[in-house]
This record gives structure tokens, C-alpha cells and sequence, in this order.
């Protein structure tokens, strides 16, 4: 499978209180993914385009490589790199970074935890790590149960095909 989504984010913060960077700014990626039974491999390249002060556009891109480990978990890895961000931000220097992490899937499939931990591997020191809860609701048709697990399946059907 390979696609694009455009994604961009409308400045909803004081950029003078550092809430934010002023202006809407946009990231446009390709991506690539494939499926092997319990195994996934996604990723690709994108541009991030920011026209305020303080901030450059910047490449960035990456590779990640999961495992369902039963229907609840899902464990993977990843190398991961981004340009310079520009003086306003703390990713003034490009940085390569390796990261693990996964979800748990509840009873709800569309309520999952997050969670990783990434460091930089090559250029401008970076760590991080987070904990975080997902949550996709609507209204579920009789033909799938889960946005999230219709389009998994789809794509390792296709994968698979």
C-alpha cells in the first residue's frame, strides 16, 4: 500500500507565549506499507512546511517495523529522522532517533494505550517518552466493528493478496 494524507494544523495559541507558531503550517508525507501475517513494516518521507518566524520548512522521515503479539498487543520499532526546525523550536540541529513501543488494545477495540520510548541515535541530542490513551468512537455499521481494525484488515488483506 502506498499513500499520502495532508495534514495541517490551525494556530489556535499565542505564539508570543510559546502556545504554538502563529501561523496554520502543514506536513505533507508519502508513505508505504506491507503487510506479513502478524508482522507490519510502514514508512516513508515527508515535507513539513512552516512560514513563520523563527521556524523552516524541514524533511523528515522514517521506518517502523511492529508485531501483533496476540489480538490485545502490538510491539515495534522504528528509526525515525527530521531536519533542522528552525531557531524557535527546540530541534534546532537534524537528529536520527530509535524508538520501541506498542499499543494494548481494550475490549473496545477502539480504545487503545500507547505508549514508547525514543532516543537519538545520530546528530542533536534528543529523548522522549510517552503514555497516552486512544480513542475512536461513531457510529459502527454492521459490516465492521472498528475504523482502525477494517482498515488493519484491509491492509493485510491486500498484503497478503
Amino acid at each position: 500500500m502506498v499513500g499520502t494524507f495532508v495534514m495541517f494544523e490551525l494556530p489556535t495559541g499565542s505564539a508570543r507565549r510559546g502556545l504554538g507558531v502563529g501561523k496554520t503550517w502543514y506536513k505533507v508525507p508519502i508513505w508505504a506499507q506491507k503487510g506479513f501475517g502478524r508482522w507490519t513494516t510502514y514508512g516513508g518521507v515527508g515535507e513539513t512546511v512552516v512560514n513563520a518566524p523563527g521556524y523552516r520548512n524541514f524533511t523528515y522521515g522514517g521506518w517502523l517495523v511492529q508485531r501483533d503479539i496476540g489480538k490485545k498487543w502490538t510491539l515495534g520499532t522504528e528509526v525515525f529522522s527530521h531536519g533542522a526546525e528552525g531557531l524557535a523550536t527546540p530541534q534546532t540541529k537534524s537528529a536520527t532517533l530509535v524508538d520501541i513501543g506498542g499499543y494494548y488494545k481494550f475490549r473496545d477495540p477502539g480504545f487503545q494505550l500507547l505508549f514508547a520510548y525514543g532516543h537519538t541515535a545520530f546528530g542533536q541530542t534528543e529523548n522522549y517518552a510517552y503514555v497516552g490513551l486512544y480513542w475512536t468512537w461513531g457510529k459502527k455499521s454492521d459490516k465492521s466493528t472498528d475504523s482502525d481494525n477494517a482498515m488493519s484488515s484491509n491492509i493485510l488483506k491486500g498484503a497478503q493478496e
